[in-house]
């Protein structure tokens, strides 16, 4: 059963998404803009402030200011810009999964390790800009810039964790792993060494981790492998 609350989403949409490519607008730009009558768009507005995904602000005073009490414009949230983020990853994922059914699960892996690229690409950049950071340290800068809010925490005795508080493909990662994979590879070949990718926000987790040994404990555990070999 279709509920009139289900037939004002796309309209609904509309409106968020024109603030969204806009900028903040008044109730009376939006209704001109998508023409609607002011009394929908307000009740579309009400709606999206009851939900958080719009907040209502005094405009910016330009010039004389002249009678009467200046009309709010409503700007989008956080909330709000992530309701469209999601659609994205939404055809992101439409597109993996198209990719996956026409050419295969190899076109997959190669997209996934061409898009990890950053990582290798960035790294070498970074760390000569930063020459006294660790090479975590330099990981978390490189990922941050991509919007990962990485940082860095030292481990005693085994060495420190990369640290990822937000994945910007994290929905479309929960389906295909591979993403997941192709990062933690690149990490490895831009450090040298074997990493171990603990957790990820795409399978649950509040927080990717991965972990990346200090160079004393992976020449001890080389060694130990060469002595048992």
């Amino acid at each position: 059963m279709r509920t009139s609350e289900d037939g004002d989403q796309p309209t609904r949409q509309r409106v968020a998404r024109s603030i969204l490519v806009n900028g903040p607008s008044t109730a009376a730009a939006l209704a001109e803009r998508l023409e609607l009558t002011p009394a929908a768009v307000r009740r579309h507005l009400d709606q999206l402030l009851a939900e958080g995904a719009v907040d209502a602000r005094d405009p910016r005073p330009v010039g004389a200011r002249g009678r009467g009490r200046p009309a709010k414009v409503f700007a989008l949230t956080e909330r709000g810009r992530d309701a469209f983020d999601q659609q994205y990853d939404d055809l992101a994922t439409e597109a993996l999964r198209f990719l996956a059914e026409t050419v295969g699960e190899d076109a997959v892996r190669a997209f996934a390790e061409r898009r990890a690229a950053f990582i290798e690409e960035r790294f070498p950049e970074v760390q000569a800009a930063h020459p006294e950071a660790s090479p975590a340290q330099v990981l978390a800068m490189v990922f941050s810039e991509e919007g990962y809010a990485a940082a860095v925490r030292e481990l005693p005795v085994v060495g420190e964790q990369l640290c990822q508080q937000h994945c910007p493909v994290s929905h479309v990662a929960h389906e295909f792993p591979q993403l997941c994979e192709a990062e933690t590879e690149a990490i490895g070949r831009v450090l040298g060494t074997h990493v171990q990718r603990l957790a990820t926000i795409a399978h649950g987790d509040g927080v990717c981790t991965t972990c990346i040994p200090d160079a004393g404990t992976v020449s001890s555990r080389e060694k130990k492998e060469q002595v048992t070999s």
